[in-house]
């Protein structure tokens, strides 16, 4: 049996926290939680006594040096992503990298053939590609249920109308706002059903009328394919009990779900070195889809869709592990990760201009 790999991660914030951490340590065969880079641990708020068989780190450059490292994984702020990504893989690491991936789709373009020039393993942090409401809609669509898809609705909407708690995702700076947070998963569910669009419209900027200024809080965009429009949409200032996640129509029928996928309320839930809990990722009754279908006389008949059981956000890191023994592709490429930032760059710069960009 191969020896498990060793993880160092860069940040012990919310990401780490939630979304690494506790799905690293429920795959014991495959990884080994080796460091954790905190630079100011706080009685409250300290790495090393959550997780005392660890290293402490206090610098990314620790973990640049440690020959032990195989895997680091970096959940530190966006505009740092580039330069830890790079010396990283230049340092001989194999890496896993938050969404969004670097401020820029140039730098990621580099990344990638940084990481093709060291030989080393690059992947993106796009975990909601195993969402049970996605995978449940991806059934659908290779079912053919729906026909001929002519609108694509995705939704990620919350009602918090009030200015927001002080934090750097507030701030306006690269990668920053909800278009990179929210936006950057929507869209990169989008990019794997359909590939590049051909033209993308954007509209970005803060419904919430008391901020002036800092990052924007919501978006919504436009995606154009040949025979289908695309969708994509965040805002704060949505006063619902039931939030809509999708809505998709074709010529044969539509699918409607609500509610999102319980995996990021379930983790939040967890304690810190808890295994994760029975029926991890698997959705509330009476959350299921609901899809439409007419028949050949032109009736329309509705009937719930059942929400399949995910592998959940623990398949991206068994499927990480494969890629870092040489026997698969990395989850997420980098590539990929690139051509979402490309359309996010398109969706803004066609909200600052007035116009459609075509790609």
């Amino acid at each position: 049996m191969a020896s498990p790999i060793k993880v160092a991660i860069v940040g012990y914030g919310l990401s780490a926290k939630v979304f690494h951490i506790p799905l690293i340590l429920a795959l014991p065969s495959d990884y080994k939680l080796h460091g954790i880079v905190q630079r100011s641990p706080k009685p409250s708020d300290d790495a090393s006594k959550d997780h005392p068989d660890t290293k402490a780190y206090r610098s990314v450059d620790e973990v640049y040096s440690d020959a032990d490292v195989d895997l680091v994984v970096i959940t530190s702020i966006p505009e740092t992503h580039y330069s830890m990504c790079r010396k990283s893989l230049e340092a001989g690491k194999h890496v896993v990298v938050e969404k969004p991936f670097v401020p820029r789709s140039t730098e990621a373009e580099e990344l990638r053939q940084v990481a093709e020039k060291t030989g080393k393993k690059l992947c993106v942090y796009q975990n909601r590609r195993w969402d049970s409401d996605f995978l449940t809609l991806k059934k659908v669509l290779s079912e053919g249920t729906l026909g001929d898809l002519a609108e694509f609705e995705t939704h990620f909407d919350r009602h918090r109308p009030d200015p927001p708690p002080q934090s750097w995702k507030a701030e306006d700076k690269p990668a920053h706002g909800s278009i990179y947070d929210l936006g950057t998963h929507l869209i990169d569910q989008v990019y794997t059903l359909f590939g590049l669009p051909s033209s993308v419209t954007g509209f970005v900027g803060n419904q919430r009328r008391s901020v002036q200024g800092g990052a924007a809080d919501s978006h919504t965009v436009l995606l154009q394919y040949p025979h289908l429009l695309v969708t994509v949409k965040a805002g704060v200032v949505s006063p619902e009990v039931e939030q809509l996640r999708y809505w998709v129509r074709g010529t044969k029928g539509s699918f409607k779900k609500f509610y999102l996928d319980p995996q990021e309320d379930q983790l939040k839930a967890t304690k810190q070195g808890v295994p994760l809990p029975e029926g991890f990722g698997v959705e509330e009754e009476g959350y299921a889809a609901m899809v439409t279908t007419v028949d050949g006389q032109g009736k329309m008949n509705r009937q719930r869709y059942e929400t399949v059981r995910p592998a959940t956000y623990v398949e991206y890191y068994r499927l990480v592990a494969r890629a870092v023994r040489g026997k698969g592709e990395v989850p997420v490429k980098a590539e990929e990760a690139r051509d979402v930032l490309r359309i996010i760059e398109a969706a803004l710069e066609s909200s600052k201009e007035g116009k459609s960009i075509t790609l």
